[in-house]
């Protein structure tokens, strides 16, 4: 890959506290496709958890934030031809090895130890941020389920046991569909009835 900058450990940075490649006003020019900024290693470890990148930020005042952001920026015509362009991609395969425990390919956790911790708590958000005026395209959706391989995946989701505060709840009334949240599969619109009653 061919960038038109020199990148390096600053000099003014000798305990390479920090690093910057490019600005928001000069960015790298990157001519062809491949891997920017790359790291490869291979773990034989028999415990405990191996981390090929670690990071931890801790908010001691009133700011907010990431401790990661990732902005996927499209400004060509055609975008993705032939292709996807993802904002964050994540893969866990098993490639001759086996799991006997769990594997994700993202995981997303919240937590803590506060008594009351208030705000609004979610493990993931799903986000949308299209300016005024935008046509969307029928196909556009908080949530898409793809099979790319060839075996196909047939559950959608793995729920705990049904619980009367859980996720999954037993009927305890006589539910009737009241809303419904409209999913979209093979170009049909089907209907998942939701019912204020529990």
């Amino acid at each position: 890959m061919s960038n038109t900058k020199a990148i390096g450990v600053a000099y003014a940075d000798p305990a390479f506290d920090s690093v910057q490649v490019g600005t928001s006003s000069a960015p790298i020019t990157i001519t062809k496709s491949g891997i920017l900024n790359g790291a490869y290693a291979t773990t034989s470890a028999t415990s405990g958890d191996t981390r090929l990148t670690y990071q931890k930020l801790t908010w001691t005042s009133t700011g907010s934030g990431e401790v990661v952001r990732g902005f996927a920026v499209v400004k060509g015509a055609s975008g993705a031809t032939a292709g996807t362009i993802n904002g964050a991609h994540f893969s866990c395969e098993m490639q001759g090895g086996s799991i006997s425990g769990a594997a994700n390919a993202v995981r997303a956790t919240i937590g803590g130890t506060t008594a009351a911790p208030g705000g609004t708590l979610a493990a993931l958000q799903l986000d949308s941020n299209f300016g005024a005026g935008v046509t969307l395209p029928g196909s556009a959706a908080f949530l898409r389920v793809t099979n790319s391989g060839a075996t196909q995946l047939g559950r959608f989701a793995l729920f705990p046991a049904a619980d009367v505060a859980g996720v999954f709840r037993a009927a305890v009334g006589t539910p009737a569909a009241t809303h419904t949240i409209p999913v979209v599969s093979g170009g049909t619109t089907y209907y998942i009835m939701v019912s204020t009653i529990a």
